[in-house]
C-alpha cells in the first residue's frame, strides 16, 4: 500500500490574519501532514450580495449578520498572501495547496505552481469551473458532498472530456454538514463509489473527532482531508467542527499506524515478529502419569502443556495405543523416540 495523502485543511480558519495562517502551517507541518490547504476566492465571484449564511455558519459565527458575502469578504487571502504562504510552507517542508472557487482563482493557482487541484463539493455541478480545472492537466481531487452518484459521474465525464486522465483523479466521499452526524457519514459509499467509478478514492471529513477518517483509511482511502484550527473557540464558520493541534497529531499518527497494519501481503501466515512465540505459547504432549516400558500409551497418561518443544497435540490420535520403549516419568515431554 502506498502512503495515504493527508491534507490538513486550514481553509478559512486563519480569519483573514496572515500570522494565523502561518501558525496553521506550522501546526500542519509539525503534525506530519502532506499538504496544508487554504481557500482561494473573491467574495464577489463566489456569492451574490443577497446570499445568506448556511445554518452552521450562522450558528458558529452568531454575529447577527446573515450576509454570506460580508463573512467571506473578511476571509479572503490576497494574491500576495498566497505567495507568502506557499513560500512559508516550503520552508516548513510541507506542500501548499488551496481550493479555488472560481475560474480566475484556478488560473492564479496554476500560475502559483500548485501540483494538484482540489474541487470542493459545492462546485461539482459548475460546468465551466470543471472545464477550466480539466484543462490545467494536473491531478484532481474531487469532493462529492451533497452529490448523487449520477452527479459524480456527470462531473467526471466533463473532466475527462476536457483533458483530465482518469488515472489522475481521486474521488472523495464527503458530507458537507458541519459537524456531520455520525449516522449521516455513510462511509460504505466511499468504497462502493470507488469500485464503481474505477478511480482512486478517499474521504473528506467533517465529523467531530478523529475516528471516522481513521476508519476510512482502514477501508482503503488513499486521501484523507480534515479541517483543523488553532482553537475551536475562535469566531468563524469552520472552527467549531475542526481539530485542534493535538487532535490533528493524534489523527495523523493513527493513520500512519493503520497504514502499516494493512500493508501486509494478505496471506495468513506467521509474521517474522511472532514466529519466536510458537515454542513458548503453543503446547506439546507431556507425560502426566508415569508409564513403564512396554506399556500401551493411554490418553490418561498424557497432558497438553507448554512449551511446544515436543510432539504437537494434533498428533494425539496417532499416539494412543502405541507401545513405550522406555520408562516415562511424570513431567517429561514425550518424544517420537519414546514409543514404537
Amino acid at each position: 500500500m502506498s502512503k495515504v495523502v493527508i491534507i490538513a485543511e486550514a481553509g478559512v480558519n486563519h480569519n483573514g490574519d496572515l500570522d494565523k495562517a502561518k501558525a496553521l502551517i506550522d501546526v500542519a507541518a509539525e503534525s506530519g501532514a502532506d499538504y496544508v490547504k487554504f481557500q482561494t476566492f473573491k467574495a464577489e465571484k463566489l456569492v451574490s450580495k443577497s446570499a445568506i449564511k448556511a445554518d452552521y455558519q450562522k450558528r458558529n459565527i452568531n454575529d447577527g449578520d446573515d450576509s454570506q458575502y460580508a463573512m467571506l469578504k473578511r476571509l479572503e487571502l490576497s494574491e500576495e498572501h498566497h505567495s507568502i504562504l506557499k513560500d512559508y510552507s516550503q520552508s516548513r517542508h510541507i506542500k501548499f495547496l488551496s481550493t479555488a472557487f472560481d475560474e480566475e482563482s484556478i488560473l492564479f493557482l496554476n500560475q502559483l505552481g500548485i501540483d494538484l487541484f482540489k474541487i470542493p463539493s459545492g462546485e461539482i455541478t459548475n460546468y465551466p469551473y470543471l472545464v477550466t480545472i480539466a484543462k490545467q492537466l494536473k491531478p484532481v481531487i474531487l469532493s462529492t458532498g451533497m452529490a448523487t452518484y449520477q452527479e459524480v459521474e456527470e462531473a467526471i465525464k466533463v473532466l475527462v472530456n476536457h483533458g483530465l486522465s482518469k488515472d489522475k483523479l481521486t474521488v472523495l466521499h464527503c458530507n458537507t454538514e458541519y459537524p456531520t452526524p455520525y449516522g449521516d457519514v455513510n462511509l460504505k459509499a466511499m468504497t462502493l463509489m470507488g469500485q464503481k467509478l474505477g478511480t482512486a478514492f478517499g474521504y473528506s471529513d467533517h465529523t467531530l473527532g478523529i475516528e471516522v477518517p481513521i476508519a476510512a483509511v482502514a477501508l482503503g482511502a488513499t486521501v484523507v482531508e480534515k479541517h483543523f484550527t488553532l482553537d475551536c473557540t475562535l469566531p468563524g464558520p469552520d472552527h467549531a467542527a475542526s481539530l485542534e493541534p493535538e487532535e490533528l497529531r493524534k489523527m495523523i499518527n493513527a493513520i500512519r499506524n493503520i497504514e502499516m497494519a494493512i500493508s501486509g501481503s494478505g496471506q495468513k501466515e506467521p509474521s517474522k515478529s511472532e514466529v519466536k512465540n510458537k515454542l513458548v505459547v503453543r503446547k506439546s504432549i507431556h507425560i502426566v502419569k508415569a508409564i513403564r516400558a512396554g506399556e500401551k500409551i493411554q490418553q490418561s497418561h498424557l497432558g497438553m502443556r507448554r512449551p511446544a518443544t515436543g510432539i504437537s497435540p494434533m498428533e494425539l490420535p496417532n499416539i494412543i495405543g502405541r507401545v513405550t520403549l522406555r520408562d516415562l516419568q511424570e513431567g517429561e515431554i514425550l518424544l517420537k523416540t519414546d514409543f514404537q
